[in-house]
């Protein structure tokens, strides 16, 4: 089991990292779970989203607009040749991410967005690690406290547990993207607790809880998966 904790930053445990991980300042949005968001135009603030009110927020979430690249792609020739290669060429959003593995440790990855796809970047080696069709993603879970954590669900393959102090940014524009590529909305739920397939063989929980004033996260192997 893991847990995090944090006030006005998530902080995780070094021991967890291969590496000291950055600290995050938390966005927030928020519904009651099995909400469907139904954003429609680009460049919005986060404060005229219509999933407002259920999610604790923090004033570092509102007033802030949307710029998409944040690590400048074109700037950077292997994240071009990996997108070339898969004949995509409109980035929708791109920028550094934690992601959690199946053992629970915590991995840098560059998450890119386009309009077909979604792709996980080693910028160690700059190597593609994955590459998931929008049409294969059936939701995204998030908790309903103030963090950065959110899972992107993949049932035909194995789902993703990432944190983004951008979380509300890439909650919009894969919502909008998986509509516009496959004509229906991503659900997106919210609850303090949930299940993700963090590998092929097995399921993890996920949970949430506000302590005074501090959120713990744990997460745990919920039940094996034969193969």
């Amino acid at each position: 089991m893991q847990r995090f904790k944090s006030q006005r930053r998530v902080q995780i445990d070094d021991a967890q990292s291969e590496s000291p991980p950055p600290k995050y300042d938390g966005d927030g949005n928020g519904d009651d779970g099995g909400m469907r968001l139904r954003p429609s135009e680009r460049n919005r603030t986060e404060d005229q989203e219509p999933f407002m009110g259920v999610k604790v927020r923090r004033k570092t979430s509102f007033h802030r607009e949307y710029r998409g690249d944040y690590i400048d792609v074109p700037s950077h020739p292997y994240l071009m040749k990996i997108l070339q290669k898969q004949g995509d060429n409109q980035v929708l959003f791109a920028d550094k991410v934690l992601k959690f593995t199946g053992s629970g440790k915590m991995k840098r990855r560059i998450l890119l967005i386009t309009d077909f796809a979604i792709y996980i970047v080693d910028p160690e080696n700059n190597s593609l690690k994955r590459r998931i069709a929008l049409a294969a993603v059936d939701k995204m879970c998030l908790s309903e406290l103030s963090d950065n954590f959110f899972s992107i669900i993949i049932p035909t393959e194995y789902d993703l547990l990432m944190a983004s102090t951008r979380k509300t940014e890439i909650v919009t524009v894969l919502v909008e993207a998986t509509k516009n590529a496959s004509n229906y909305e991503l659900e997106v739920a919210f609850s303090n607790s949930f299940e993700y397939h963090a590998g092929a063989e097995f399921v993890k929980e996920v949970q949430f809880e506000e302590v005074e004033e501090a959120l713990n996260f744990h997460m745990h192997k919920n039940q094996a998966l034969t193969a």
